[in-house]
């Protein structure tokens, strides 16, 4: 193989539409912008959100509330997904991942209370929730903050 033989996958590139290139492409003349307006100038059009001088929307309706942007979310899984495991084992997001329970953790997870747990495990998270941290030392196992 050489440079010269490589090109790229099939329906991977297409070929750009050439504006102003006559009527019969059916893109001549104006080029697909109509006739004057704003829209139609070289430039032209309006900022995302704009509204004609109306008040915009993300400015007229009221404000509620905090939302952390820097804010790292958690995967949350319930104790009753960890009855999967044999009883003894040691659960961390590698496992959850292996068991096919967690498909991405960025940033961590995050155990809830929600079900019931039989088995006797280790379980290592970023978080637990009160109630499965209850429900995980009942059942004779171990929750570890990570």
């Amino acid at each position: 193989m050489k440079l010269s033989d490589l090109s790229p996958a099939e329906g991977s590139t297409k070929v750009a539409k050439r504006k102003g290139r006559g009527i019969g492409t059916g893109n001549g003349k104006t080029g697909g912008r109509g006739h004057k307006g704003q829209k139609a100038r070289s430039g032209g059009g309006v900022r995302v959100g704009f509204e004609g001088g109306q008040m915009p929307l993300a400015r007229r309706i009221p404000k509620r509330g905090f939302n952390n942007i820097f804010a790292k979310p958690l995967d949350a899984i319930n104790v009753s997904m960890l009855n999967r495991f044999e009883d003894g084992s040691v659960v961390d997001a590698d496992a959850l991942k292996a068991a096919g329970i967690l498909s991405s953790c960025k940033y961590g997870v995050k155990i809830l209370g929600n079900g019931e747990i039989e088995k006797k495990l280790t379980v290592r998270a970023s978080a637990f929730s009160e109630v499965a941290k209850q429900k995980i030392e009942a059942a004779g196992g171990k929750a570890e903050v990570i």
